[in-house]
């Protein structure tokens, strides 16, 4: 059984850091590229960052370049997103997300966590 298991979210100041995790299970979590989705009320869920299979490269929306690091332990089978600095606009249900493209996509995604930035 596939689970993607966010946690580390909810409510900080703003300026503030929170570390979010993702443990994957039922899946060859170093064959697939994970990434950080969020999606805030009212609006497209959109990509926050992402990740190679090995972590060797990483991009970032333009909204969290410099504030946000995303990065994996494959030996955890679990990724992780560093966001400091956090903005009220920040605030929105975060996603992990992982893809393996080949023949057939196979993605999955996880349930979500609040992040809430406000004082």
């Amino acid at each position: 059984q596939v689970q993607l298991v966010e946690s580390g979210g909810g409510l900080v100041q703003p300026g503030g850091s929170l570390r979010l995790s993702c443990a994957a299970s039922g899946f060859t979590f170093s064959s697939y590229a994970m990434s950080w989705y969020r999606q805030a009320p009212r609006k497209e869920r959109e990509l926050v960052a992402a990740v190679t299979t090995t972590g060797d490269s990483t991009n970032y929306a333009d909204a969290v370049k410099g504030r946000f690091t995303i990065s994996r332990d494959n030996a955890k089978n679990t990724v992780y997103l560093q966001m400091n600095s956090l903005k009220p606009e920040d605030t929105a249900v975060y996603y992990c997300h992982a893809v393996r493209v080949g023949t057939t996509t196979w993605r999955y995604w996880g349930q979500g966590t609040q992040v809430t930035v406000s004082s």
